[in-house]
């Protein structure tokens, strides 16, 4: 199989999906330059530019899917679904509902999320809780290059609305506007396993709301998404040192989330440890926590990641954001 960057992952594919299906189109800022391959190929028609105003392109994006279409909008950062959440949360994801099955919005918005670069919280939120507690959205968030692919045509060929969200720190372009020569001094802590990997051509679909569990262990569960599944691995391998083993769980999908793998592995450690970029409070740590009191399973329980906003202050960022040292230390006090 050959290497692909996380990026070329994705984009190879939609790339995979827009020839097999004429409906599928890609628009948001800039796209023509920044899926330049993608314009190239399929032309304007399908790969369309549009104005700085995400309002006006989520909303023309939910008509279209309705219309019979399937787009790919693409919003530069999570965050920036701050201005135009109406389109998503009072109409894209409620339509299959509120309309008895008769309509639906089978579109994807991709978005980068996610920090540990320096831009603080209005450019580093992951908010993947956030959009998760939306009935009728489903909200996916790879790790590898592998997933990134296979999620990503799962969210083409999804009859309902899917949220892509792409780790920055996986994302080579991403990495090359955060730095490049207008931050030469910046430095990123870039997960080696989810940045590049092995991903088969044509890329084979990953079912949302499927985990995957990369690393089994007995003694303490680590339950992570995106860049934390990363983080937890190095933090499995240092704990590893001290005799505690440590199973690795990559949600993958946030909605829905896998619960029966979930409450089966808290069963089996009776130690759960949530390692996570978006808020703790009213989150994944606590819809977490909330299946599992729910199956019955009471495992002892701890949670890692920002309580509040995101600094700008590099040294605060860190400090906030999970890191290997601050998982390691909280799956000892689990132990203790």
């Amino acid at each position: 199989m050959p290497e692909l960057a996380f990026a070329d992952a994705i984009d190879l594919a939609v790339e995979h999906s827009m020839r097999r299906d004429p409906s599928v189109i890609v628009f948001g800022e800039d796209v023509p330059a920044i899926r330049r391959n993608l314009a190239t190929r399929f032309g304007p028609d399908r790969v369309r530019g549009t104005p700085i105003s995400e309002s006006a392109f989520l909303g023309a994006g939910v008509g279209a899917a309705m219309a019979g279409l399937r787009p790919i909008i693409e919003i530069m950062l999570v965050d920036f679904l701050g201005v135009c959440l109406d389109a998503l949360l009072n109409h894209a994801a409620k339509l299959r509902e509120l309309s008895g099955g008769a309509w639906s919005a089978p579109l994807v918005v991709r978005a980068a999320c996610s920090g540990g670069y320096g831009d603080a919280g209005q450019h580093e939120q992951s908010l993947w809780g956030l959009l998760a507690g939306i009935p009728g959205l489903k909200v996916v968030v790879p790790s590898t290059p592998a997933d990134a692919a296979g999620l990503m045509l799962a969210a083409i060929d999804d009859a309902d609305p899917v949220v892509f969200l792409e780790h920055k720190l996986l994302a080579a372009n991403w990495l090359d506007w955060m730095g490049g020569a207008s931050r030469p001094t910046a430095s990123f802590d870039v997960p080696a396993a989810g940045a590049c990997g092995e991903v088969e051509d044509p890329p084979v679909a990953v079912p949302i709301g499927e985990a995957a569990l990369r690393r089994s262990g007995t003694d303490v569960l680590v339950v992570s998404v995106g860049v934390g599944t990363h983080r937890s691995l190095e933090a499995a391998e240092r704990l590893a040192d001290d005799g505690i083993d440590t199973a690795v769980l990559d949600l993958r999908s946030v909605a829905p989330l896998d619960v029966a793998t979930i409450t089966r592995l808290a069963s089996e450690t009776g130690r759960v440890l949530v390692v996570d970029e978006d808020y703790l409070h009213f989150g994944l740590a606590g819809e977490v926590a909330a299946v599992l009191a729910e199956a019955g399973v009471n495992p002892r329980f701890a949670r890692v990641g920002p309580s509040r906003t995101i600094p700008y202050a590099r040294r605060l960022a860190d400090a906030m954001l999970p890191s290997a040292d601050a998982i390691t230390d909280a799956a000892r006090a689990l132990l203790r």
